[in-house]
């Protein structure tokens, strides 16, 4: 199976602490990097994590709070500092072009690379990225400015050859890889060998889901139904209940209640208040409504695989 690994930079939220950088983390699909949030401290945490600067093509911003995005521009002076001549492409909603484009102007006046805005209506969920690996959806959330989150789906694997059957029937090379696509083999004597003969399936196809700042949405659960894996933001205790309603965010207890009801693989939480001083507390009440949840925490490396996950140590060791 393909790689498809997720590593978390950062998982605390907007006041810092020692223990927790802001929001970001890193979605590696066939070795190429996809990164959610760039909060401060994230280039560091990537060379921690030991990920390859130069295999990160896109960023995807849920939102302009600064716990979001405030990497953004060390993260791109260090990439021109390494000479970096591929593009760099930013996917984030309305305005931030408009913040970032004079510091980049007096900072930044000879980057080796381009940098592309991407801006995208967060208020309605449409696809702004897909490619042959994968593709992206935004998930419309709640919160005191305009927020989404991310919905990642691979692309469908093609079928498995099955080497005995091919050889069997003098499959011609320059024909497997038609067949891999679906297609089934006629002979020069004119019998078609049909395609389930010659092949098995190919992988499922996997899927992730990033949930931002927001208020718990019936609208999230129904997008991000089945989904291998979930991480959703569980900013407070079910005693700060009133508090998360004053401040559009989400209790661990109410994260886990949407990932139930939404039947995913396994629920990731993280976005921590700067209050606890240990997220076991989150972790307990999470479990309580679904026992199949995970607390982030920086370095935490995850491979995601159909409708389960393997954690894997720092350097991708089980």
């Amino acid at each position: 199976m393909e790689k498809m690994e997720l590593t978390i930079l950062g998982c605390g939220s907007a006041l810092p602490t020692t223990r927790h950088n802001p929001s970001s983390q890193v979605l590696n699909v066939r070795d190429k990097l996809y990164m959610i949030d760039c909060g401060e401290g994230t280039q560091l945490e990537m060379r921690r994590a030991k990920l390859n600067f130069t295999r990160l093509g896109h960023i995807f911003i849920s939102h302009l709070h600064g716990d979001h995005c405030f990497g953004l521009f060390g993260l791109i002076s260090t990439l021109n500092l390494l000479g970096r001549t591929a593009e760099l492409h930013i996917h984030s909603p309305y305005g931030l072009e408009e913040l970032m484009q004079p510091m980049l102007n007096f900072f930044c006046q000879q980057l080796t690379y381009k940098v592309l805005f991407h801006p995208f209506d967060a208020s309605r969920s449409a696809v702004i990225f897909e490619d042959r690996s994968m593709k992206v959806t935004t998930i419309p959330l709640r919160h005191r400015l305009p927020c989404c989150g991310f919905l990642f789906e691979e692309t469908e694997g093609l079928r498995h050859i099955l080497r005995e059957m091919v050889d069997f029937h003098q499959v011609p090379l320059y024909l497997r890889q038609s067949i891999r696509q679906g297609a089934d083999y006629v002979t020069p004597e004119g019998v078609t060998i049909k395609n389930e003969v010659l092949t098995r399936p190919g992988d499922p196809a996997r899927r992730y889901a990033y949930v931002s700042d927001t208020l718990p949405l019936p609208s999230v659960a129904r997008q991000v139904k089945g989904v291998d894996l979930l991480y959703h933001e569980a900013t407070f205790a079910d005693e700060e209940a009133a508090r998360a309603r004053e401040t559009f965010h989400t209790t661990a207890s109410q994260a886990a209640r949407l990932a139930r009801e939404a039947q995913v693989g396994h629920l990731l939480i993280g976005h921590y208040s700067a209050r606890y001083e240990s997220e076991e507390p989150l972790l307990e009440q999470a479990q309580a409504h679904y026992h199949a949840t995970t607390l982030a925490h920086e370095g935490l490396k995850i491979e995601i695989l159909p409708q389960a996950i393997k954690l894997l140590s720092p350097d991708g060791v089980e």
